[in-house]
């Protein structure tokens, strides 16, 4: 009998969670309002009065093409800054959805027997990379200052962000990027904080391939070759895909890079994110810039976009 009592009292909860909010999947490109839905406007009016962020997704098939691109909640801290004004010019955002582009060589590539280099073609991340510089010239052309277009991303998106600044270092204003990564969960599968990076990396090499792992050394080498890059960076130690990895991004000259926290709380408050239906907890650090307790950091993103433009 207490089972099913307790069974009720779970469904009803959860009933009660799908009718406060309601997961959406962001599958195409446009403007949002706060309330992450899609505007109907193509056209900026007042340009010259506008920052528009450009936001770019993570990935979960690697190299591969998909319709996977996001859902809402993880725009939900991004959403949190439309409206708001510096230096009398309004926040816009964004979505670019991307994930339906696919590498070249996507079959060889995350297959250790049948990849042999080079990798032939142009990489998944390179043609998002290419999607990006498309809209940007878009928005130059309707009249948008470039040092007021700054791109932002999660995870391979922020990965990308930073490849794009490194090639095109004057081709916007400044970039966000939330928990770069994009080679799997490194730091958790190759025990970093037990063995360290060499050899976590050496593991990552012997079980995944040369190929991946030369792309992931090769994206970085050409990153770090920027004389400056003018990036606000956010990583997380407990991040299980590039959480003690990232310590490369503080030998660039431009970067500045904030550790979040040691933990799930961030100045003190424990951390959940909205909008997940089965436990509305954090479970991986990975997502903590999606977390309520992120725009603790609002502020320190508002000052670095005020410094750009």
């Amino acid at each position: 009998m207490k089972k099913i009592i307790l069974v009720i009292i779970s469904l009803f909860l959860s009933l009660n969670v799908s009718a406060e909010y309601k997961e959406v999947k962001l599958l195409k490109d446009g403007f949002i309002n706060k309330k992450i839905e899609y505007l109907k406007q193509t056209k900026i009016t007042d340009p010259k009065d506008k920052i528009v962020l450009i936001f770019n997704h993570g990935q979960n098939d690697h190299d591969k093409p998909s319709k996977n691109c996001f859902w809402d909640d993880e725009v939900i801290n991004m959403a949190s800054l439309i409206g708001k004004k510096i230096n009398d010019k309004e926040i816009m955002l964004y979505l670019l959805c991307s994930d339906d582009l696919g590498g070249d060589d996507w079959k060889r590539i995350w297959n250790k027997k049948k990849f042999k280099p080079p990798y032939k073609g142009l990489t998944k991340l390179d043609k998002r990379l290419e999607a990006n510089v498309e809209l940007i010239d878009q928005f130059l052309e309707m009249g948008v200052p470039k040092k007021q277009i700054i791109l932002t991303g999660h995870s391979c998106g922020g990965w990308m962000t930073m490849m794009l600044m490194a090639k095109y270092p004057d081709k916007v204003g400044g970039g966000i990027v939330y928990a770069p990564a994009c080679y799997g969960k490194l730091t958790k599968n190759y025990k970093v904080k037990k063995i360290g990076v060499k050899k976590a990396l050496e593991k990552f090499r012997k079980k995944d391939g040369d190929g991946p792992a030369d792309l992931r050394e090769n994206q970085i080498n050409e990153i770090k070759k920027s004389n400056n890059l003018p990036i606000l960076v956010f990583t997380h130690p407990q991040d299980t895909f590039e959480g003690l990895l990232s310590d490369w991004v503080e030998e660039i000259t431009g970067v500045k890079r904030i550790i979040i926290s040691k933990d799930k709380k961030i100045n003190g408050k424990k951390c959940t994110r909205k909008g997940i239906s089965n436990s509305m907890k954090l479970k991986d650090t990975h997502h903590i810039t999606n977390a309520d307790c992120f725009q603790y950091y609002n502020p320190t993103i508002l000052k670095y976009i005020e410094s750009r433009i």
